[in-house]
């Protein structure tokens, strides 16, 4: 049979100053054994795997060791140590509450309290995931847990605060437990190596630790697979290939990429990716971090917040000198959305792909420049306008620029302004700030006052512009609110005129055509049950019966339906219940339920045979 022992319990911290991370927690507990100022009862409380097990049981072990070194640390060789460290002290009791967590277990727990220890001077309880008790169960162990005997110690270990009552919690000393940081994590892992003689590459150890999420079991039992697989010698292609992690190769290369403007590299790296078989969401959530991270570096002060090895942080610092701040946040912000609405995405990687589009052309789409070739009713300087728009409006929206000649400085005093206007008609114009290298620059949008002005400026800036070739991304844009409250009108009265020609024998035809289709056989009945009357865009529905109308108020496609195929979008809808139909089905008698015998005559009225039957089967009717 194999001796291996698996990390985690081969190195399990012995004395206080070997645990990882908690040095606020064993500080406490040293002092408090120096000051003989020791509470009867602890709660040790935090994420998993980060030494709340292990720190009670160095402390219960420390209570009763004969020989205490000078530091507070218990010794581990007289015989009290000796006997924890083998499993066979009588001192220490441990009790799982996952499995145990009944009133008897707690009763039985009580009976052992009231039992003075053999040898030692302290007899100590630990119950683990103690916020697994049943209510009974703490309300039985309150009053012990208040009032023990002095020789008696509770140490209570949970990773669920919230979950233990508030009596419990007031009876106790709480220390909370922190998550192991990354560095700490990786320092240990080293030192693990140094012990297995193993050699391992700080980015490979760093992986391991990152991925371990601040819990160093975790770490350990990564460090145990990847040994197993990769040998003597761990290496960071080993990490990554056995743990199924993008390397940072691949965003580094995406990012330098963006910065480019280069589309198709972009897109060749993301297919090499989904042919190694990650997933795209696994992608976008790595480039969000990465992006995260290079916003990070941007700044001395925060290049500390960067749990990575000095090599990455070096690789890290360097492309985010390259990349614009204004971009980095453009990205981010895409790269959110864009993992926000995957799920709801049909196509995937094509839901991926557009959002890598986006961020590609980031920096194209940041800068709007006015064209050199502009005739002027004066003298019109040419001047570049850049302005912090996010990407996902400046790629799809034509961005409309009036400018001012000279002469006309004098009579415009307004700060310089920007508005965009986009393909979407149910959204209001934005008007942005923008900076301008020339500050006696005034960009006018629909001045009342000065509209023939106006009007002259912008229509030498659209022959400009049409002469050119059309950009890539120009759409068609309303020239003033006053074109577009004409469209708003004409809309308008297409629609009178198509309400107008709606009659009450359209709007029947439309009900029952959605009352054939309905899925719900309730539904249908009460649909083709129904009375219309039509008052102008009002439909008023009669129903017979509360049901039917709760039905009909409930069916939310029945008004869409019904306005598309009319094509006016203001119709409504009010469903009453006709009183007097709702009488007369009330008056009618249910129909009486047949008897046995009534229901055996009706059947050998259709077929007479039956009764032969009977005879022929000796069968005896119940009610004989």
């Amino acid at each position: 049979m194999s001796n291996f022992v698996v990390s985690a319990r081969k190195y399990r911290p012995s004395i206080f100053d070997e645990v990882v991370g908690q040095a606020h927690v064993t500080k406490t507990l040293k002092n408090a054994l120096a000051n003989d100022q020791l509470a009867h009862a602890f709660l040790f409380t935090g994420p998993r795997g980060v030494g709340k097990t292990t720190c009670a049981r160095i402390l219960a072990k420390t209570l009763n060791c004969e020989n205490r070194t000078k530091d507070h640390e218990p010794c581990n060789e007289c015989n009290s140590c000796t006997s924890f460290n083998n499993q066979t002290s009588f001192n220490i009791t441990e009790l799982d509450a996952a499995s145990n967590n009944s009133v008897e277990h707690i009763r039985s727990l009580i009976e052992q309290v009231r039992f003075q220890p053999q040898q030692g001077q302290y007899k100590v309880f630990i119950i683990d995931e103690v916020h697994m008790l049943s209510t009974q169960a703490f309300n039985a162990f309150l009053k012990t847990l208040e009032e023990p005997p002095p020789y008696a110690i509770f140490i209570l270990a949970t990773t669920e605060k919230h979950k233990i009552i508030p009596t419990i919690l007031s009876r106790t000393q709480i220390f909370d437990f922190k998550r192991i940081q990354v560095g700490d994590i990786s320092d240990y892992l080293k030192e693990i190596c140094k012990k297995e003689k193993i050699k391992a590459e700080d980015d490979a150890l760093h992986m391991i630790a990152q991925k371990a999420d601040g819990s160093l079991r975790d770490s350990l039992s990564i460090f145990d697979k990847i040994s197993s697989f990769a040998g003597k010698k761990i290496t960071y292609d080993n990490v990554i290939e056995n743990l199924n992690i993008l390397d940072y190769d691949y965003y580094f290369k995406v990012v330098d990429a963006f910065l480019q403007e280069d589309l198709s590299r972009v897109l060749l790296v993301f297919d090499d990716i989904m042919k190694k078989g990650f997933d795209p969401d696994i992608f976008i959530n790595g480039l969000a971090e990465h992006i995260r991270n290079l916003l990070i570096c941007k700044d001395e002060a925060t290049l500390a917040l960067l749990e990575q090895s000095d090599s990455l942080k070096k690789s890290y610092k360097e492309q985010a000198e390259l990349s614009p701040t204004n971009f980095l946040l453009s990205a981010l912000n895409i790269a959110n959305e864009s993992d926000v609405n995957y799920k709801m995405a049909l196509n995937k990687q094509l839901h991926v792909e557009m959002a890598l589009i986006k961020m590609t052309y980031i920096n194209s789409a940041q800068t709007a420049v006015i064209p050199a070739s502009l005739p002027a009713t004066g003298s019109v300087k040419k001047k570049t306008i850049e302005a912090s728009i996010p990407i996902e409006k400046k790629v799809a929206d034509k961005i409309e620029v009036i400018a001012h000649s000279d002469d006309q400085l004098n009579e415009v005093n307004d700060p310089i302004q920007i508005v965009e206007t986009g393909p979407s008609s149910d959204e209001e114009a934005v008007i942005l700030p923008i900076e301008s290298k020339v500050p006696d620059t005034v960009i006018d949008i629909n001045r009342p006052k000065k509209e023939k002005k106006v009007a002259t400026s912008a229509t030498s800036i659209s022959d400009a512009t049409n002469s050119q070739e059309p950009s890539l991304f120009a759409l068609p844009t309303l020239n003033s609110l006053d074109a577009l409250d004409v469209e708003v009108k004409k809309a308008n009265e297409e629609k009178l005129k198509n309400a107008k020609e709606i009659n009450l024998e359209t709007v029947q035809k439309y009900w029952s055509e959605y009352a054939v289709n309905a899925g719900s056989p309730s539904l249908k009945m009460a649909l083709e049950a129904t009375v219309l009357q039509l008052n102008a865009l009002n439909i008023v529905a009669k129903v017979a019966s509360h049901h039917g109308k709760n039905l009909i108020n409930n069916e939310g496609g029945l008004m869409d339906f019904i306005r598309s195929k009319c094509g006016v979008d203001n119709f409504t809808l009010k469903v009453i219940v006709d009183e007097e139909k709702l009488a007369q089905e009330m008056k009618k008698k249910p129909p009486k339920p047949l008897t046995n015998k009534e229901k055996f005559d009706k059947l050998l009225a259709v077929n007479p045979l039956i009764n032969d039957l009977k005879d022929r089967l000796d069968l005896t009717l119940d009610y004989e």
